[in-house]
């Protein structure tokens, strides 16, 4: 008898395994039920608080906009005298706001570019300066030599030519590109963006053009400055940052520069 029952153990008899009892881990099963309402209750949590704000530069780009337009209103008095130095003061003040966006905020870098975005940056700027020089040639010249004249108004002085070369094809672009297409536009319209930098643009140019004498002038340029505008927002939406700041140089050297060193 004992020794039947000890081969049927070696030799693995079925109704012995079954009789062996099932044993839970209770503590195990706890576990797991535990983990799981926490995990539901942290998805709950998660839905219901509200979406962390997103932060652009470290505070409110519009708030930058306001304190560079009251500047350029502000220094208005410098002109004619010192006009060339609110020009710097005022692009500087933008390029601040611009660089600290970049540096601790969440404004658009420029990244690695593709070429072909570069190039159809350029493109644009030739698409917009060139028939633009071609028609309104002699208006240009005016604007350029106005813009760019410095001094008393029976001895004007006008900037030599590397003066306005850079701040026309540095200094500008560099400022207005890190500020509006950078810092300003990011996820907003470019017809907004595009509005608001035509503003800034009639409001910097339009006192240096002697608006009494030449108002149809005045007039010429102040469309060309909200389309140049829209155009440069359009470049950023289309091919990126670095597409808008290359148009942006291109016109400034075509519609500003070229007629400027025929005047």
């Amino acid at each position: 008898m004992f020794e039947g029952d000890s081969w049927a153990r070696r030799a693995g008899d079925p109704s012995e395994d079954s009789a062996q009892p099932i044993h839970f881990d209770a503590a195990s099963d706890m576990d797991d039920d535990a983990a799981l309402a926490v995990d539901a209750a942290d998805a709950e949590f998660e839905e219901s608080a509200p979406p962390a704000r997103s932060r652009r530069g470290g505070g409110d780009p519009f708030f930058g906009y306001l304190i560079a337009m009251a500047l350029a209103f502000g220094l208005t008095p410098l002109i004619p005298f010192n006009a060339d130095f609110r020009y710097v003061l005022v692009w500087v003040l933008l390029a601040f706001f611009g660089v600290m966006a970049w540096l601790f905020g969440t404004t658009t870098r420029i990244e690695r570019e593709a070429p072909e975005d570069i190039a159809w940056g350029a493109i644009f700027g030739v698409m917009v300066g060139a028939p633009l020089l071609l028609v309104g040639g002699t208006t240009l010249s005016t604007t350029a030599q106005l813009m760019f004249t410095v001094g008393a108004p029976d001895a004007p002085v006008m900037l030599t030519a590397g003066a306005v070369f850079s701040l026309l094809i540095f200094t500008q672009p560099l400022a207005e590109t890190l500020f509006f297409r950078g810092l300003l536009q990011g996820d907003r319209s470019l017809w907004l963006v595009g509005s608001l930098s035509s503003l800034w643009s009639v409001v910097l140019v339009l006192p240096m053009l002697n608006v009494g004498r030449y108002p149809v002038v005045a007039v010429i340029i102040s469309i060309i400055l909200v389309m140049v505008n829209l155009i440069y927002s359009y470049v950023r939406q289309r091919n990126g940052l670095a597409a808008a700041w290359v148009c942006q140089m291109v016109v400034n050297f075509i519609v500003f520069f070229l007629p400027y060193l025929g005047s």
